[in-house]
């Protein structure tokens, strides 16, 4: 199973994206649970999750996440800004997979 996190200012932004991967990866088959939350709570989940995405908007808090992640084996990366405003779920989810495969 593969356990993706999306986070943003307040989880609002990402809650749409993350309930759009989860249909495109129920409709795929795929084994994975995909949660948005507020930064602030990425922490909560650092046991819990394999990949860290983050808003395009915070893209240069990337270096510190993984910093903060490194002991827990997550891989972290900030969402493309196209496929976040174009709210394709699809592409994001098969670079967080990609990602994870590494």
């Amino acid at each position: 199973m593969t356990r993706i996190l999306l986070a943003c200012g307040i989880g609002a932004s990402t809650g749409f994206m993350a309930a759009n991967m989860r249909k495109i990866a129920k409709k795929q088959g795929l084994d994975a649970t995909i949660h948005a939350v507020s930064k602030s709570q990425v922490m909560e989940y650092a046991d819990k999750i394999d990949i860290l995405l983050l808003g395009p908007h915070f893209s240069a808090e990337v270096p510190e996440y993984k910093t903060m992640l490194q002991d827990y084996n997550v891989k972290v990366a900030s969402i493309d800004p196209d496929d976040y405003a174009a709210l394709d779920g699809e592409n994001i989810l098969k670079s967080a997979l990609t990602m994870v495969n590494k």
